[in-house]
């Protein structure tokens, strides 16, 4: 059950989501040349700044319903909607993923005046932003390439703390889970996580339908 490290994390430039979140929209949005190049060499900046790396924890779980959700006698989340979400799981799996320091340390003196570039560290956040989440990405996509083989999948979505009524004081419990801190991940006593641009998530593990598990030994 001890969480499974992700030294390093190759993801893709999400340049869609990213662009999403700088505001654009495809076939609204119009965006000179000289703005476009500016844009690019940020993101280029982003990419040699950002450290991606996760952590991953499979643990059994127990739905008992309405809204217990219970991974061991020691960690019990209370949430309707997580216990709905994971309604049809055996198994969950819990993930994080961070972006590092140096990207935050950009961020705040872009945005800080004086000498800093607004315009660059708004691109810089929007590219953390989603990189980081991203990782996430991958990490279910690392899953479900071996859970592929034991006739079983994950749900399609996740769930993170803060989320509906699943409290943000549960990222405190999954910041230990994951064993955060050996990725340099610290928690405020509000529970947010230091470097900022770090995200934790829960998903569940499901069966297959029963067809895919029967075209693969065809």
């Amino acid at each position: 059950m001890n969480p499974f490290f992700f030294d390093s994390i190759p993801v893709t430039m999400p340049l869609g989501a990213i662009y999403r979140r700088l505001g654009y929209r495809r076939n609204a949005t119009r965006l000179d040349a000289e703005r476009q190049r500016e844009i690019e060499r940020y993101l280029g900046e982003a990419q040699e700044l950002i450290h991606l790396q996760g952590t991953a924890r499979r643990q059994p779980c127990r739905i008992e319903p309405p809204a217990r959700v219970v991974l061991d006698e020691a960690v019990v989340f209370e949430s309707r909607k997580l216990a709905r979400f994971l309604k049809d799981a055996g198994e969950v799996i819990v993930m994080g993923s961070t972006g590092g320091a140096a990207i935050m340390e950009a961020i705040r003196a872009d945005m800080a005046g004086g000498e800093g570039n607004a315009i660059r560290g708004v691109v810089l956040d929007a590219a953390a932003s989603e990189i980081v989440d991203a990782a996430l990405d991958w990490i279910m996509a690392y899953f479900r390439q071996i859970l592929r083989r034991e006739g079983k999948t994950l749900l399609t979505s996740r769930f993170s703390a803060g989320y509906g009524d699943f409290a943000l004081e549960n990222q405190r419990l999954i910041h230990q889970l994951l064993q955060m801190e050996r990725l340099r991940v610290a928690i405020t006593d509000t529970c947010l996580m230091v470097p900022e641009k770090s995200v934790t998530a829960l998903t569940g593990v499901v069966a297959l339908p029963t067809k895919e598990v029967r075209e693969m030994f065809e």
